[in-house]
């Protein structure tokens, strides 16, 4: 079958190619796909020169959900609602595969969802109910990538936990206080970040604070780390002053760069450092579960979608691309009509 797939050439510069797909596995035709930072770091040409070299060309997007077009065991019917998994297992080895060095992650490095038709494996796929928004349900991944690192924190966390503090007032501390809140719901959440127009978002939380202006005897007991790149360095720092003995600080943000912190600290307090990335098939599973159980979650997440762009050309998507650049908070929805 042939298939046209939408490839990012170098910066700015989108063209098309045509593919060949095959019917041995679940054949999903897109309908809406979320832009991610590492969309627009990639878009932009924001990646150092070597990993542009090393990546391009390539199909951005790794946030999806689409529709069963053919699925070669029937295993799937045709039309089910469906959240593709970005993450491919390439081998047998003792790590979790969103941790694995021989994974394959699409749209890094491997080719990701602009494309007509995307052919994937029965495993990385799962059906979502029919009354889930699909624009909400587009960036299911993103929300797979807090639920995970929430669900390992459960795992290896030692002190006690009354106090919760999210560092960063953009999509990924939205999302990773959000579910927090929903799985220790009698735990005080508290947000602190630099947007005051961004914490006025975060009403089901507890409490939030500018990051320049916090009470000198606040105190969290964990601490998770939303905020990435450069500023990061910042806020694990604030974290580490202000969290607790023996608490777990829990890492989502991306650098391109190191980010010095202050070991003595961590040292004296026996703190615990957790890195997260990425995520597997049981945390869409349980994103998706969790979502099904509590519908009034839907409510807080469209708060997130502060674009909506119909996609019928190549022109169309870069169109979409520049217009989430200039938007400071908030998630672009395409929807994929081209």
């Amino acid at each position: 079958m042939i298939n046209i797939i939408y490839r990012l050439i170098s910066p700015k510069f989108f063209e098309e190619a045509i593919d060949d797909i095959e019917l041995d596995g679940v054949v999903v035709r897109p309908t809406y796909l979320s832009i991610c930072q590492a969309d627009q770091r990639y878009y932009q040409g924001s990646r150092p020169p070597e990993v542009l070299s090393q990546k391009l060309p390539m199909a951005l997007i790794h946030e999806a959900v689409g529709e069963v077009v053919h699925d070669s065991k029937n295993i799937f019917s045709h039309g089910d609602s469906v959240v593709m998994i970005p993450n491919t297992p390439g081998g047998e080895d003792c790590y979790k595969a969103n941790y694995s060095t021989s994974s394959k992650f699409r749209g890094s490095g491997y080719d990701g969802f602009t494309s007509d038709l995307v052919n994937l494996s029965h495993d990385r796929l799962v059906k979502i109910p029919e009354d889930f928004d699909l624009k909400v349900s587009s960036f299911i991944e993103l929300m797979s990538v807090a639920y995970q690192g929430i669900m390992k924190f459960m795992e290896f966390k030692k002190a006690s936990c009354e106090v919760l503090g999210v560092w960063g007032d953009g999509n990924l501390g939205y999302i990773t206080s959000l579910l927090l809140k929903e799985i220790f719901p009698d735990c005080e959440v508290i947000v602190f970040g630099k947007h005051s127009e961004n914490l006025n978002l975060f009403s089901f939380v507890d409490n939030v604070y500018m990051i320049h202006n916090v009470p000198e005897d606040l105190r969290v007991d964990h601490g998770f780390e939303c905020v990435g790149s450069a500023a990061s360095q910042s806020a694990i720092n604030q974290i580490i002053d202000l969290i607790n003995p023996q608490g777990t600080i829990n890492l989502f943000g991306v650098s391109e760069y190191p980010i010095p912190i202050n070991t003595r600290m961590l040292l004296e307090k026996g703190l615990t450092v957790q890195g997260n990335s990425r995520s597997e098939r049981e945390d869409f599973e349980g994103v998706v579960d969790l979502l099904n159980e509590n519908p009034q979650l839907f409510s807080y997440l469209s708060k997130l979608i502060t674009n909506v762009c119909e996609i019928k050309s190549i022109d169309d998507l870069k169109s979409a691309f520049d217009k989430d650049h200039i938007s400071n908070f908030g998630k672009t929805i395409l929807k994929w009509e081209i």
